[in-house]
C-alpha cells in the first residue's frame, strides 16, 4: 500500500467516515467529524503508521489528507515508513 493509500485508512478508521468520503479534497473544512481532538489523533496514528514524528507546526499546518501525504512522504520518501536520519 502507497502513503495516501495508508493515510488515507488511517484517517478512516480515526474519523470514523468510508474510505470513500476521503478524497483528494477531504480536509478538516470538508469531514464534519474532523474536529482537534480527532486531528491529534490522526496525527498520532500516522506517526505511528509510518515511525516518524512531526514537528507541531507541522502538527497545526496538516489538516487535509494531500498536505498530511505530502509531509509524510517528506519525511519517509521510501513509503514504508523508513523515516530519514
Amino acid at each position: 500500500m502507497n502513503v495516501r493509500g495508508k493515510v488515507v485508512l488511517a484517517a478512516s478508521r480515526v474519523l470514523g467516515v468510508s474510505i470513500d468520503d476521503l478524497g483528494s479534497n477531504a480536509s478538516s473544512e470538508t469531514i464534519e467529524a474532523w474536529d482537534s481532538l480527532k486531528h491529534m489523533n490522526l496525527m498520532l496514528a500516522v506517526e505511528q503508521e509510518f515511525g516518524i514524528r512531526f514537528t507541531d507546526e507541522q502538527i497545526v499546518d496538516n489538516l487535509s489528507i494531500e498536505q498530511i501525504v505530502d509531509t509524510v512522504t517528506k519525511l519517509a520518501p521510501k513509503a514504508g515508513g523508513a523515516p530519514q536520519r
